[in-house]
C-alpha cells in the first residue's frame, strides 16, 4: 500500500507546480534575453507600492497579487526571433489560447492570446507576442521581438496599472478595457 501511495504521488507531482513551461527553453539562450517574475516577488512588490487612497496603486496592489508569475523574452537576433514565434504558435495551438486581439502598424505585429477564467474580464492566462518593435529614443536597444506571458486571475480592467507601474512592455496597455 506504501509503495503504490509513493508511486502515485511520484506520478502527480508535476501536475502540482513543478511542470516546465514550453518557453523555459528560451532562459538558457544566448540569443534572448528573459525576465522572469515570481509570485512572491509581484506580493514583495505590491506591499512595497501600497499606498492608501490612491486608485492607482489600489488597482496595483490588487491585480499584483493575483498574478502567479511574469515571463518576459526579448531578442533582436532573427533565428531567436522565428524560434520564439514557432514556440508561441505551438503553444497557442496546444493550450487552446483565443485570439484577443491583433494590431498591425507598420513593420510592428502585436498579438495578444488569452485563456478564458472567471468571467468576460478576468483570464487565467495573457500571452503578447510583438515583432517589428522599433525604439522611439535614440539610443536604441535594437529589441525587435517580445514574448510575454502572465498566468493567475488576471482582472483585464486592470492591466494598465500594472503596466505603468512595473515598467512592462506599454504593448500591455492595449489591453486594457474601457
Amino acid at each position: 500500500m506504501k509503495k503504490t501511495s509513493i508511486g502515485l504521488f511520484l506520478m502527480l507531482l508535476p501536475l502540482i507546480g513543478f511542470s516546465q513551461s514550453i518557453f523555459d527553453k528560451f532562459e538558457e539562450s544566448e540569443r534572448i534575453g528573459s525576465m522572469t517574475i515570481s509570485k512572491g516577488m509581484l506580493h514583495i512588490v505590491a506591499d512595497m507600492m501600497e499606498e492608501k487612497g490612491d486608485k492607482e496603486s489600489e488597482e496595483f496592489v490588487e491585480i499584483a497579487k493575483s498574478i502567479d508569475g511574469i515571463k518576459i523574452f526579448v531578442s533582436e537576433d532573427e533565428g531567436a526571433a522565428a524560434d520564439m514565434a514557432a514556440t508561441m504558435k505551438q503553444y497557442v495551438k496546444s493550450s487552446k489560447l483565443e485570439e484577443l486581439m491583433k494590431i498591425k502598424d507598420g513593420d510592428t505585429n502585436l498579438k495578444f492570446y488569452v485563456k478564458s477564467g472567471k468571467d468576460e474580464d478576468h483570464v487565467s492566462e495573457l500571452l503578447m507576442f510583438v515583432t517589428g518593435l522599433e525604439d522611439e529614443k535614440e539610443e536604441s536597444y535594437g529589441i525587435e521581438t517580445v514574448l510575454l506571458t502572465m498566468s493567475g486571475d488576471i482582472d483585464l480592467t486592470k492591466v494598465g496599472s500594472l503596466t505603468r507601474k512595473m515598467n512592462l512592455p506599454k504593448e500591455l496597455d492595449k489591453v486594457e478595457k474601457q
